[in-house]
């Protein structure tokens, strides 16, 4: 689907001419169950989570979303809304090589790819016209391909920049196309409403509605000072994308500084333990990434964003650098609990990271400590039962470490 529209031109400079897109797999998790097992076409299907403990939803069919459930839900909550849903296990190694696969396709079109998550990353497509032609036909060829050969449907969107090519992806999901040219930049962004505006959730949108503003346009006709003044940081922030200004670049892996992985939560979470799970996810994603590219880290970090946009990181640097699972695991779960203890207000958004990159063969051995060889080896067999066969066998449970 393309949307025309007119006048920008300070976006054009600001992203400096850059053309951007972003690839989102629909119903990732689910999706990928449902092919593996066609009886579930149709059928309510959530991933991962236990209706008879206190499980949390991992990723939600298109078919459940309608009941209102969605990842990180509780498990009971969501047969509440909907009796007769399909719980099926989570299979995470067997997504991590689906999402290779994905990437490969991706690679084509362009080297610079900044991974989001398994299911998402941003594409610098700028010069790739010259191979692949236009910036529509380089989308469609991308989401051929990935149905083509994988039978999986992927949303893309197409724009100047980061922040709009991300929006543009989500507008016309399922299996949607959008693309945004740098003069149709305002006229898409002004009539939507602020909540698809990156980082207003809720909350935000709650309070900015308090103020009279409701959708993208009412927003950037705001006196930025003032927003400034009573949000912060985050009100000019926002006030820049609401003008469609974003002009960070795409940063591939080689080039990263940090690796990290976060959600954010479609609605705020305080209880404990659903976030210890959804930490552990994300710390097991990132870990695999490092070793993926024989790196090691100093530095963990988690990112923790409550429902009137406070931000809170909490970061530790170790001895030695680790690419090790576990380390990694233990490291983040204390800065979790220290920052949830600080402040234990529902959570928006969660991330972990990492930083301080040296490269695998420079980390850290420990004379009197053979449990470090003993993960080493189990992340390593991990992983090459992964990429060989893609079944979940080994996995961490949060309460274990």
């Amino acid at each position: 689907m393309d949307r025309p529209g007119v006048g920008a031109a300070a976006v054009a400079a600001a992203a400096g001419s850059r053309t951007i897109a972003h690839v989102d797999m629909d119903a990732f998790y689910a999706s990928v169950e449902i092919r593996d097992n066609p009886e579930l076409e149709g059928l309510p299907v959530v991933v991962g989570g236990d209706p008879g403990k206190r499980g949390v939803i991992a990723a939600a069919s298109y078919e459940a979303r309608r009941y209102g459930v969605h990842s990180a839900m509780p498990s009971r909550t969501a047969v509440r809304l909907c009796p007769d849903l399909v719980f099926v296990p989570a299979r995470h190694a067997l997504y991590a090589e689906v999402s290779q696969q994905i990437r490969a396709i991706l690679e084509r079109f362009t080297p610079v790819i900044e991974p989001l998550a398994l299911d998402e990353a941003f594409l610098d497509i700028t010069s790739s016209g010259r191979l692949w032609g236009e910036a529509e036909s380089i989308g469609r060829r991308i989401k051929d391909d990935i149905r083509n050969e994988l039978d999986l449907t992927a949303s893309v969107g197409i724009a100047p920049n980061k922040f709009v090519a991300k929006l543009a992806s989500d507008l016309d999901k399922p299996d949607g196309l959008v693309v945004v040219a740098a003069d149709a930049v305002q006229k898409l962004l002004d009539p939507l409403p602020v909540s698809r505006i990156w980082g207003v959730g809720k909350s935000g949108e709650r309070r900015l509605r308090q103020l009279g503003i409701t959708t993208i346009r009412d927003l950037r006709e705001q006196p930025p000072c003032s927003l400034e003044d009573r949000f912060g940081v985050w009100g000019s922030h926002i006030w820049k994308l609401a003008r469609g200004i974003d002009a960070r670049p795409v940063v591939t892996d080689s080039e990263a500084k940090s690796i990290s992985h976060e959600t954010t939560f479609e609605q705020d979470i305080a209880d404990r333990e659903i976030l210890t799970e959804v930490l552990l996810d994300l710390t097991e994603q990132v870990a695999t990434r490092l070793r993926r590219h024989d790196r090691t880290a100093h530095t963990v970090n988690v990112k923790i964003r409550y429902g009137d946009f406070t931000t809170l990181t909490r970061a530790h640097s170790r001895d030695g650098s680790t690419n090790i699972t576990r380390e990694i695991w233990q490291t983040a779960r204390a800065l979790l609990n220290r920052a949830l203890t600080e402040r234990p207000d529902p959570v928006r958004l969660l991330g972990v990271g990492v930083s301080g990159f040296n490269e695998a063969t420079e980390i850290q051995a420990d004379l009197f400590d053979d449990s470090r060889d003993r993960q080493r080896e189990l992340d390593s067999v991990a992983d090459d039962v992964n990429r060989k066969f893609g079944a979940r066998v080994l996995h961490r449970g949060a309460k274990r470490g």
